[in-house]
């Protein structure tokens, strides 16, 4: 996450400095940890271990109403998405894909973001530390953030993200 994206942000739109953005950050994050609520309680949330005879489905289905820790829930997808924009934006640049192909796999991935967003706030209470549950939502707010970001690069620095120079198979949509 943000790989690609923070540095075109930094030198090619300049719309704040790297101080700013980490000052929204900060903020965001003291926003979070005053508003996480019932979070360190130890006796709350269940592990995956603790469901070991229940169907995967049973264990979304926990996990969607909120009675799964945490970090079973975060660290998961957090890793898989991040891997998916990465690989996504890998390609994108170095041509393997079309940029409405990466168009279509961000659109695809925007569905399980939002499940996720909703299941990681419900679970923030079953942390035993309310710092761990505000940087975990912090952290899914900065994945609409990266998503942002994305689309402003798509729409008005195509040339510079996808270097359309190189792409001859959709260079209309470069433009």
């Amino acid at each position: 996450m943000f790989l690609y994206s923070i540095p075109i942000l930094f030198t090619h739109m300049s719309l704040g400095s790297p101080f700013e953005l980490l000052g929204i950050i900060l903020f965001l994050y003291a926003i979070f940890l005053i508003t996480v609520s019932g979070a360190g309680r130890s006796d709350s949330g269940q592990s995956w271990v603790e469901l070991a005879g229940v169907s995967f489905y049973h264990k979304l289905l926990l996990a969607w109403s909120g009675e799964v820790r945490l970090r079973l829930v975060f660290i998961p997808f957090f890793i898989m998405i991040n891997l998916l924009l990465f690989a996504a934006d890998t390609m994108a640049r170095h041509s393997l894909i079309t940029v409405s192909s990466w168009d279509e796999i961000h659109f695809v991935l925007l569905t399980p973001i939002i499940i996720w967003t909703i299941v990681v706030w419900r679970n923030s209470a079953n942390t035993l530390s309310r710092y761990w549950a505000a940087a975990a939502r912090l952290m899914v707010v900065t994945v609409y953030f990266e998503y942002a970001l994305k689309l402003l690069i798509r729409k008005d620095f195509p040339r510079i993200f996808f270097q359309c120079q190189e792409v001859v198979l959709d260079y209309a949509a470069c433009f």
